[in-house]
């Protein structure tokens, strides 16, 4: 299926949408938020027109959430980073297959707990971020520009809608009452936000039936609130009380 619309006139569709106040959920849960606004658009899955042919992410988040939104994902270095961590850290899988699994969220800020006791966080030098156990031993890491990097050929541009949100499950109504487009990856506020505990990174792995490691798609987080910050560039498009 064809769409030919501009960037331009999806603007004009958002402002309309803005206008018609709240609307019923499409979906219940919280992909509901995402639905909606896809089908009020008339757009095909992963077909949002983009500006100036720049790759541009549609994204809507409700006000205040609490779920977070993850910016990339990325397997730690080096190569063996989660076999080991999945050796060391991990547990038997909740589904009773006999699998071992470690499902965790790190921050910069503290040590999170790991079987009871304190486990795993995250430190930043100059040229890496880096998994750390409170004996301050690196068990895995990321280099700065490789994360940099995938950053910005992830979310090059972002339509980022905000809706205020009402209602629970298939009754939840939404108001997609503010656009704003995000550009230019700022890397030195992520590593701030970083710091700070305003980002996260969850780690997800398990076990592939031959026992070698699965990463089930280890990524940075951030409040969807808090998203534009990692952004140099954040220009208001449309804002409805």
């Amino acid at each position: 299926m064809s769409y030919n619309i501009t960037f331009e006139e999806m603007i004009e569709k958002l402002k309309k949408i803005a206008e018609m106040g709240y609307i019923t959920t499409h979906r219940a849960g919280n992909t509901g938020i995402g639905k909606t606004l896809e089908d009020l658009l008339g757009i095909p899955e992963n077909n949002f027109p983009s500006p100036n042919g720049i790759k541009t992410e549609l994204k809507s988040a409700r006000k205040g959430a609490k779920s977070m939104l993850t910016l990339f994902t990325k397997s730690p270095l080096p190569e063996k980073a989660n076999s080991e961590l999945l050796t060391r850290f991990g547990y038997e899988s909740k589904k009773g297959n006999g699998k071992k699994e470690l499902h965790t969220t790190l921050n910069a800020i503290s040590y999170n707990t790991l079987k009871g006791k304190p486990g795993l966080k995250i430190a930043i030098d100059n040229d890496r971020i880096n998994i750390v156990t409170i004996e301050q031993e690196v068990v895995g890491y990321w280099d700065k520009e490789t994360l940099k990097a995938s950053f910005e050929r992830k979310l090059p541009k972002i339509v980022y809608v905000k809706a205020d949100a009402r209602g629970k499950g298939e009754n939840e109504e939404f108001h997609y009452n503010e656009v704003w487009l995000l550009s230019g990856f700022d890397f030195p506020n992520f590593i701030k936000l970083l710091q700070e505990g305003v980002i996260l990174v969850d780690i997800r792995i398990g076990q592939y039936p031959d026992g070698r490691p699965h990463d089930h798609g280890t990524g940075f987080r951030v409040l969807p609130d808090k998203l534009d910050l990692c952004f140099s560039h954040r220009e208001l498009l449309i804002k409805v009380d």
